[in-house]
């Protein structure tokens, strides 16, 4: 009788649990998420995340940016794997979490974090400051190749795709560079600028300003198409530069919310923050700084961080282990 009356105690409560977070999940949210971005303000990520900001504030939803730079940004999505799993702190995971997290070069792992929903792709450009003694890809590379080991390129964090292609914009003319890691896009731009530095590795979102301004000029793009914003800027491979010896890479930006956030509050994160980046005014501003926006969600999301994230294990590997030929 008493493990009758425990069996029914244990249905009751079940039944109010469920029914409580039916309630929850359909008056989420009840106040403000937290977007955790962890690069600097100014940065791709960061502008990305306040103009999400701005579009669902018409919707009423107030989302608050939250900037938490450092250890290429494993430091604040730690913050959100960490945080309470109610949907009210959620982050800005990049292709360079998943290259700290393929290298076991932090604690983090993804399951750690559920996957609510991709941002945008971009491509990389090899940028240089307006008055450097290189004007194209071609006698850049030979500059690279006549003074090994003394030209500078800036990347936004360490051991992630920008540092990959800086390494390799070396390693196709069997010399090295030096990398210089930032903690943000905005920070390599301005020394770019500044001609503190010889060459930086950045999206074009982070660079257009000072390419419209004519502060710093692209040489190329690290992918296999030109980028459509910048026609006239060519890529690594129509110039016989093979920038992906070990398979292809994507950069990419993605909304991930902690791992034990409720299937019901992440169904509400995916659309409301999915609404967001389909918005008209998202996709014209991310394609014209060079970015490509698309529809992946949830669980198909999950799978491609996840095949990201085994190939940059290889890659890293390859690129900052083996010594060049």
């Amino acid at each position: 009788m008493k493990t009758f009356k425990t069996a029914v105690t244990a249905i009751a409560a079940l039944t109010i649990f469920l029914a409580t977070g039916s309630v929850v999940a359909a008056d989420f949210p009840v106040k403000e998420i937290k977007l955790v971005v962890p690069w600097n303000v100014g940065g791709s990520n960061d502008i990305s995340a306040r103009l999400i900001s701005k579009i669902l504030a018409d919707d009423g939803i107030t989302v608050v940016v939250d900037n938490v730079a450092g250890a290429t940004g494993t430091i604040g999505m730690t913050k959100v794997a960490n945080a309470e799993p109610d949907g009210y702190t959620i982050g800005m995971g990049t292709s360079s979490t998943m290259a700290m997290i393929a290298q076991g070069l932090t604690p983090l792992k993804n399951e750690q974090f559920a996957p609510i929903a991709r941002v945008t792709t971009d491509q990389l450009l090899l940028l240089v400051p307006k008055d450097s003694p290189t004007k194209d890809l071609d006698s850049f590379e030979a500059m690279v190749k006549k003074k090994p080991g003394k030209i500078s390129i800036g990347t936004p964090g360490s051991n992630n795709l920008n540092h990959i292609f800086a390494v390799m914009t070396g390693n196709i003319v069997n010399s090295e560079i030096i990398t210089v890691p930032y903690t943000g896009g905005s920070k390599v731009i301005i020394d770019l600028a500044g001609k503190q530095l010889d060459a930086a590795v950045l999206k074009p979102s982070e660079s257009k300003a000072q390419i419209d301004a004519n502060m710093v000029m692209p040489l190329g793009v690290f992918a296999n198409e030109r980028i459509k914003s910048m026609p006239n800027v060519p890529t690594f491979k129509e110039k016989g530069y093979n920038v992906f010896p070990y398979g292809p890479l994507v950069q990419m930006a993605y909304l991930a919310a902690p791992a034990k956030t409720p299937p019901e509050i992440q169904e509400k994160l995916i659309a409301i923050f999915s609404k967001a980046i389909q918005d008209p005014r998202f996709k014209a501003a991310s394609e014209d700084g060079g970015a490509r926006v698309d529809n992946l969600t949830g669980k198909a999301l999950g799978a491609e961080i996840i095949a990201v994230t085994n190939t940059l294990a290889v890659v890293g590997k390859k690129v900052f282990s083996e010594p060049k030929k």
